[in-house]
């Protein structure tokens, strides 16, 4: 059995770790609260860029652009998002098994896959795994803007467009509740499967042409398609780095209970000893 300093000393070092979780349960739950209102503030222009592209796209002649024609796949690229640094549970792991998931079932090896990567974690992790890591975005801050991002998605579209590969998926983790996210695939591009949100039809008018506005709309459509994951995969990691840190406070709270425990009957132990001893030592003398 441990000695009671022992027992002691670990009730204070748990204790203090206890300290540190609760606060960083706190901080979470403050950055995620934001997070929230910025991924949801986003919804209404995201909705109605994809009404007015979709206007455009259905009344323009096939092939109009190339980011909304299909093409035979070569290469596939990957944009993937997940954190810069840990303790948020099994939020990295998912979104980055959920990525290979993908890039199992389309590419024969990995000299068909292209990846870029948003956080430290995904980066360092395709990169040991001997993939092809062309643009990489860490550093992000906890409220990201779209400057923040646009530098990658920017080099993501332009690729597609210059046919540098023909395909391009993101993986993100969707923000459900406090307590849920969900790993997600979308296809970014080609654009080839584009519905209006809004079941109410309005007319455009467009100047100088459809295609021309075409050619300005679809790239900041798909730009901003991957801000918005961004927005959501936020709000995410600080729900799960809150629930996880929740969780650690907890498990430290039930360490410490019984570690008190543990520590009492090692002392009550000890002054029965001593009482024995006494009593013991008493009685010889008699």
């Amino acid at each position: 059995m441990a000695s009671l300093r022992e027992v002691k000393q670990r009730i204070k070092s748990t204790t203090s770790t206890s300290k540190i979780t609760n606060a960083m349960q706190l901080v979470s739950s403050s950055k995620m609260s934001r997070a929230e209102a910025n991924a949801k503030a986003y919804v209404p222009y995201m909705n109605k860029i994809q009404d007015v592209v979709a206007a455009i796209a259905s009344g323009t002649q096939d092939g109009a652009h190339p980011m909304l024609v299909s093409r035979p796949v070569k290469k596939s690229a990957y944009l993937v998002i997940a954190s810069d640094r840990g303790l948020a549970g099994a939020y990295n792991s998912n979104v980055i098994r959920k990525a290979l998931d993908g890039m199992e079932s389309r590419n024969q090896s990995k000299d068909d896959v292209v990846i870029f990567a948003v956080g430290r974690v995904v980066r360092d992790f395709f990169k040991k795994q001997g993939f092809n890591v062309v643009d990489e975005e860490i550093g992000l801050p906890d409220q990201p803007s779209f400057s923040d991002i646009k530098q990658i998605a920017r080099k993501a579209v332009g690729m597609f467009t210059d046919g540098t590969y023909d395909e391009l998926y993101m993986y993100y983790s969707h923000f459900i509740s406090a307590i849920s996210n969900e790993p997600t695939e979308k296809k970014v591009l080609p654009i080839t499967d584009i519905t209006p949100t809004s079941t109410t039809s309005a007319s455009y008018e467009f100047e100088p042409s459809g295609e021309a506005i075409l050619e300005v709309l679809l790239p900041q459509y798909a730009e901003s398609l991957i801000y918005g994951a961004l927005l959501d995969g936020k709000a995410s990691e600080h729900a799960s780095r809150m629930t996880a840190m929740k969780s650690a406070t907890d498990n430290a709270h039930d360490l410490i209970n019984d570690l008190t425990i543990l520590y009492n009957r090692a002392r009550q132990a000890a002054i029965t000893q001593e009482i024995t001893e006494i009593v013991g030592g008493a009685a010889a003398l008699e």
